[in-house]
């Protein structure tokens, strides 16, 4: 049985949960996915200061838990893969559920496995699958499942992207990992042609280099690496979680209204055109 976590109900009389109900759902609310670390915790943490009520969906039960209980009282979650239907239908249906709606899904979740032109066939295969399974088809399966609850007018989809999507991955053996960003930048400006007459807005960014995240993996970047690559940046600093945090909550708003099917590159000028 998948774990899940429930807002804190008092024991008031019928009456007074049904009031208690009603001024929740005149809260904006999100569904952040990979919302346990790195950028989704960012994003998840300035939705959360910017009023609206949190839904997370990951992989690992103790991460979502305690990113859950850092940010709010009244954040849910549900433990899922999002790489596999059923449990990506039972998340977003229970997340809609316990949020009485979706005004912003948010699609953070990834993974990152080395492909490169001199693997072994077999290993090559199945790392791509994994990368596009955790990040293409996760976005994928969860935005058609949240589309039915998505509000209308004014609900809102954001989709991770990356800047190796049209320029390639700087990270050796990222080619999984690049395909699948521009997977994702294909989908949605696709999406968002299907779905602009229903007031809905698909957006997706597409950072630079972005410090404290697993991309580099467990170990991290290493400070030559980190290094050169800042070197050719722009305003001359790798980014932060909360750069991107800030895009998000900028693309939540009701004043991006008229911004759909774009990629905003959040990268300080890197690769400026």
């Amino acid at each position: 049985m998948r774990l899940k976590q429930h807002f804190y109900r008092l024991s008031f009389p019928l009456a007074w949960r049904t009031a208690l109900e009603t001024v929740k759902a005149k809260y904006k609310t999100a569904i952040v996915t990979g919302g346990s670390s790195g950028i989704g915790l960012a994003i998840a943490r300035r939705l959360n200061a910017e009023g609206y009520r949190l839904g997370l969906i990951a992989r690992g039960q103790e991460r979502l838990q305690l990113a859950a209980n850092t940010i709010s009282n009244d954040v849910c979650w549900y433990q899922a893969d999002l790489g596999l239907r059923a449990e990506v239908e039972a998340a977003v249906a229970y997340l809609a559920k316990e949020l009485g709606q979706i005004d912003v899904l948010v699609n953070n979740a990834g993974g990152v496995r080395p492909v490169s032109a001199g693997m072994v066939l077999s290993e090559a295969e199945q790392a791509w699958d994994d990368v596009i399974k955790t990040s293409l088809k996760s976005t994928f399966l969860t935005t058609l499942a949240a589309i039915p609850y998505l509000v209308r007018p004014g609900g809102r989809i954001i989709n991770m992207g990356s800047i190796a999507a049209r320029s390639g991955s700087r990270r050796p053996g990222g080619l999984a990992y690049a395909a699948a960003k521009a997977g994702i930048e294909g989908f949605s400006s696709s999406l968002a042609r299907e779905l602009a007459a229903d007031g809905i807005t698909v957006n997706t960014i597409a950072p630079g280099l972005i410090a404290h995240t697993h991309f580099f993996g467990d170990e991290g970047i290493s400070r030559e690496t980190l290094t050169s690559i800042v070197s050719e940046i722009p305003v001359a600093r790798a980014g932060e979680p909360e750069d991107i945090a800030a895009v998000v909550a900028w693309l939540a708003d009701g004043n991006s209204s008229f911004v759909t099917g774009t990629v905003i590159p959040v990268n300080g000028g890197w690769r400026i055109g």
